[in-house]
């Protein structure tokens, strides 16, 4: 928009037509005060200003409108009828005018001046807002290049702290910074330490590593300039980088001398410690043996005079104190204690067989249960007892120690009967996934869980952890007979085939006895 200022109205409404006629926008003022007041308030991109003017006249105006920041860069033309002398032309361009045309003004002259200066109005315009991007940009430069360098300090500062040599460098492996422990190792950072083998035999790890552009992560030996020392270090550097290229490395030596001492100090003494093992279980492997023989020899030893025990008391009770009451009750407590004795000492050789070696091999536990009820035939009948037995899979196990203890079980669910109940006693077994009692039924599982229940006079939870340890029992040889070496056998059994065994039990209710097993033994 272009403003006129002329006190005379005619003047004003010549010059508005003319530049109007050429899609020119125009605001006028008729004094140099109403002038300064739009001036205040709008955009002008020329102002053709008259000189004689009353209160203000053009040159007042023109120097009033420089001290406006706003308005200072906005070209003024003058228009003078009388001020026609040289030294008011001077002045007019020393008052900040850029041109003075003296009246009467040739119109067309006139367009090509304001075109002209409107035209350089809006490239200076264009000239201060190229100015203040550039300015802006380079403001923001300057910030992220502090922010970089801040950045920098801050990594060289972590840098300096470790305990490390730590270094960082550039895609193609030149070194840029490095803390204070490269020094050892190195006289500037333009030489790369040299690394060595543990023969002190020279190694191109460093350039290797470049060439191939992968993370390195390798023991390697520095030489340290001052002590004239090998040390061993641990070298770790990563490639970062951009774009699919390579445009930094960080990268570490870490000491692991006295590391490595303590590896091969530890390394020797579990080595040393390893043969002592290996010789401790040659002698108990000795050991055992001796006992198992010796358990073997002691009990037949045993077993002997015991047997004559019960073969000269049971003839004294059946043909000599046949009168005699109260001796053949003594009688009978001998031959009983001595039966009951010989059975202790059979059990105990069959807990202390255990500890040896056998073979595992595919066993087929539907045979296997079918062959202890035959063994068990009149207990069964004498019981008058219902047994339920399911389809039961194959598994891997010792066959005389599995047969063993489910005899076990099956003789205890038989024994420990509740008075005037049928006994019922069932067994099944299911493909399980995990080595758990409660674990979820899975036909591609790698366990067996084995049930063997019954309806039998049971026993309170409480005494659970009781059950499976040697020599305890719930009940008096009275009322059960028994060594309480039984469910233990079972027990040991069960953890030598890598399984596990519990039970769950009411009193006057039956008992459950879980097993769990691997169907494959793990070498």
């Amino acid at each position: 928009m272009i403003l006129i200022v002329d006190d005379k109205p005619e003047n004003i409404l010549s010059l508005r037509k003319t530049l109007e006629l050429h899609d020119f926008e125009v605001d006028t003022a008729l004094s140099g005060e109403e002038a300064l007041r739009k001036i205040l308030k709008n955009n002008y991109a020329l102002i053709i200003l008259d000189v004689q003017m009353p209160s203000m006249d053009g040159f007042e105006v023109a120097e009033t409108i420089s001290g406006y920041s706003k308005a200072r860069d906005v070209p003024i033309l003058f228009l003078s009828a009388v001020n026609k002398d040289k030294k008011f032309i001077a002045k007019g361009y020393a008052s900040g005018g850029l041109d003075y045309i003296t009246k009467p003004v040739d119109p067309d002259i006139l367009l090509l001046k304001v075109k002209t200066f409107i035209k350089l109005y809006e490239q200076n315009r264009q000239l201060q807002a190229m100015h203040e991007n550039l300015r802006q940009e380079v403001e923001v430069r300057k910030q992220a290049q502090a922010a970089l360098n801040a950045k920098v300090q801050e990594q060289h500062s972590m840098l300096e702290s470790l305990p490390q040599v730590a270094f960082t460098a550039r895609g193609d492996g030149a070194v840029e910074y490095a803390n204070r422990h490269w020094f050892y190792y190195s006289p500037s950072l333009d030489s790369f330490p040299v690394t060595y083998n543990q023969d002190h035999e020279e190694q191109r790890v460093w350039e290797n590593a470049i060439l191939a552009g992968q993370p390195i992560e390798k023991e390697v030996y520095l030489h340290n300039r001052l002590t004239h020392h090998y040390r061993c270090h641990l070298l770790r550097a990563i490639p970062i980088e951009e774009d699919g290229k390579i445009v930094k490395w960080v990268g570490t030596f870490t000491d692991i001398a006295h590391q490595k001492q303590a590896n091969e100090i530890l390394e020797q003494r579990v080595e040393e410690r390893t043969h002592e093992l290996q010789e401790m279980n040659q002698a108990l492997e000795a050991s055992n043996y001796e006992l198992q023989q010796f358990a073997s020899v002691a009990s037949h030893d045993l077993k002997e005079p015991l047997r004559k025990i019960q073969l000269f008391g049971t003839i004294l009770r059946d043909r000599h104190l046949g009168t005699n009451p109260d001796a053949m009750q003594y009688m009978e407590r001998i031959v009983s204690s001595s039966e009951r004795m010989s059975r202790l000492i059979s059990d105990l050789l069959k807990y202390s067989r255990l500890s040896a070696d056998n073979t595992f091999e595919p066993v087929n536990l539907n045979g296997l249960i079918s062959e202890i009820l035959a063994d068990l035939e009149l207990s069964v009948r004498d019981a008058d007892a219902e047994i339920v037995v399911e389809e039961l899979p194959e598994v891997e196990a010792i066959p005389g120690q599995i047969r063993q203890a489910l005899q076990n079980i099956i003789s205890n669910a038989l024994k420990f009967r509740r008075p005037e109940v049928k006994p019922r006693i069932r067994i099944k077994a299911e493909i399980v996934e995990g080595k758990d009692l409660e674990s979820d039924a899975l036909p591609e599982g790698k366990y067996c869980r084995i049930e063997v229940s019954d309806n039998g006079i049971g026993f309170d939870e409480k005494y659970l952890p009781k059950i499976f340890t040697l020599f305890q029992r719930l009940h008096s040889t009275d009322a059960y007979e028994g060594t309480g070496i039984g469910l233990s056998i079972a027990k040991k059994v069960i953890e030598k085939h890598q399984g596990i065994i519990s039970a769950q039990s009411r009193e006057d209710e039956g008992t459950r006895f879980i097993m769990v097993l691997p169907l494959k033994q793990s070498n």
